[in-house]
């Protein structure tokens, strides 16, 4: 990317930003209860945090760190408040998990009917309305110029 910018251009990382952000007061509704959530994955897919037909590989450095690592330099980080919460029900909260890497429908193979239906019953006996919030986190941007 430095290569292609014109001089004084700048590169625009943007990702959710949770931690150390305040987190909003929620409504009525319960939280996802995201942890309950990936210990039932685990249950069903084990310990090892799937990615696609792989596995997960942490990352030893956040993008604001390898980004001072290169000709960039310490970039500019801009926080913009992200909306202050989502409320799903329980096919929602599914759904959303089921589009992700570790969790996607055919790692379970012939157990995801099974998955569905422990999932569901988590959820509800969560809450009786079958509603949950959940906050998305804030938007960071991470600013990195290439020199003038």
């Amino acid at each position: 990317m430095f290569e292609i910018l014109e001089p004084g251009g700048a590169l625009a990382l943007i990702s959710h930003a949770h931690e150390g952000r305040p987190q909003p007061a929620g409504p009525e509704h319960p939280p996802i209860p995201h942890d309950a959530i990936r210990a039932l994955i685990d249950r069903y897919l084990g310990p090892r945090r799937r990615a696609g037909q792989g596995y997960f590989s942490q990352h030893l450095d956040n993008y604001e760190d390898a980004l001072t690592r290169t000709r960039f330099g310490s970039p500019r980080r801009v926080f913009c408040a992200g909306r202050a919460y989502i409320i799903q029900d329980i096919d929602g909260v599914l759904a959303n998990y089921l589009s992700t890497s570790f969790a996607a429908p055919h790692l379970f193979g012939g157990r995801l009917q099974a998955f569905e239906s422990d999932f569901r019953a988590e959820l509800t006996a969560r809450s009786p309305s079958g509603l949950f919030w959940d906050w998305p986190g804030d938007t960071e941007i991470l600013l990195a110029r290439k020199p003038s």
